[in-house]
């Protein structure tokens, strides 16, 4: 067997994406002890129960998103993100539940209000790598692909796939490496990245394959009309036009290494939990029986 992928993983959760899903998969019939819906709540502790027991993580740690428009890539492009509606009240509300909710489970958390969920897993993948540990991040954000290693893992719980570095490239037709050169070029609609006007997945692909980085292209521009693509001179002309832009969305596609998060791997080993705390949380949020006895079993309480 490969010892690199016998090393013992740590599973990062992009929290913010299962909140959201299960907003729209619950009904707003679902509320709390206040009267104040709690459907997302609901929803993402039913993903979270399943997360843990199919797993048994021994270390985990969820990334919520709570920088909004203060992360630093507004600052370096104020549209960033603007194509997203604004997140209704009723749903902000619920993020802060989750959070609690997680770490009376014993679950690691991390948020910070300049770096998005991305950045935070990012960063701590790089940690546990220097721990002799191996990164599985939990999400369908393809941006990730930029992160993984040999070892490592991107896992679409939703639909049950997960794929390690081979796939990335099956999936996009770039390496890993490349991955943040392919946003660059191609955009990234739902971060409004905006790329190169006119080039879109497959001719991004077809560039980086030749050139490798996106450096080495813009140096060879005079290059790419000989190619094998169709409009390869418009492409040329569009990329002399639009350098400023791709190095821009460069910047704004590069997941951060060196954001703040736990500093050793034991700070994301699962914890005792709080049993106290945890009976409130499920009673104020009238969750039934069996996902309440789901809950405290979790913290091994029966």
């Amino acid at each position: 067997m490969d010892p690199i992928t016998q090393r013992p993983p740590v599973f990062l959760v992009d929290a913010s994406i299962y909140i959201f899903r299960a907003w729209y998969a619950f009904p707003d019939t679902l509320h709390d002890s206040e009267g104040m819906p709690g459907n997302a709540t609901y929803g993402f502790v039913l993903f979270l129960l399943n997360l843990l027991e199919e797993t048994h993580a021994g270390h985990i740690m969820l990334a919520f998103d709570v920088a909004l428009a203060g992360c630093f890539r507004n600052i370096l492009y104020p549209a960033y993100k603007a194509n997203r509606n604004p997140t209704p009240p009723d749903l902000l509300r619920q993020f802060d539940t989750c959070r609690s909710i997680t770490e009376t489970l014993g679950v690691a958390t991390v948020a910070h209000a300049s770096y998005e969920a991305d950045d935070l897993i990012g960063s701590t993948a790089n940690m546990v790598r220097s721990h002799g540990m191996r990164a599985v991040v939990v999400s369908t954000d393809k941006d990730f692909g930029q992160l993984l290693q040999p070892g490592d893992e991107q896992w679409d719980y939703a639909r049950g796939r997960r794929w390690g570095p081979e796939g990335v490239l099956e999936r996009l037709g770039v390496r890993c490496d490349q991955v943040i050169d392919f946003l660059a070029l191609a955009g990234d609609a739902a971060d409004n990245i905006p790329g190169v006007p006119g080039i879109g997945a497959k001719t991004s692909a077809a560039l980086l394959q030749h050139f490798d980085s996106l450096e080495n292209l813009l140096e060879h521009l005079d290059q790419i009309p000989s190619m094998p693509i169709r409009g390869a001179a418009g492409i040329a002309q569009r990329l002399h036009e639009h350098r400023a832009i791709a190095l821009l969305s460069q910047r704004l596609a590069t997941i951060v290494l060196d954001a703040p998060v736990p500093q050793h791997v034991d700070d994301l080993r699962r914890g005792p939990g709080n049993p106290q705390a945890l009976q409130h949380w499920c009673e104020y949020q009238r969750l039934g029986h069996g996902i309440r006895q789901r809950c405290m079993t979790q913290i091994g309480v029966r």
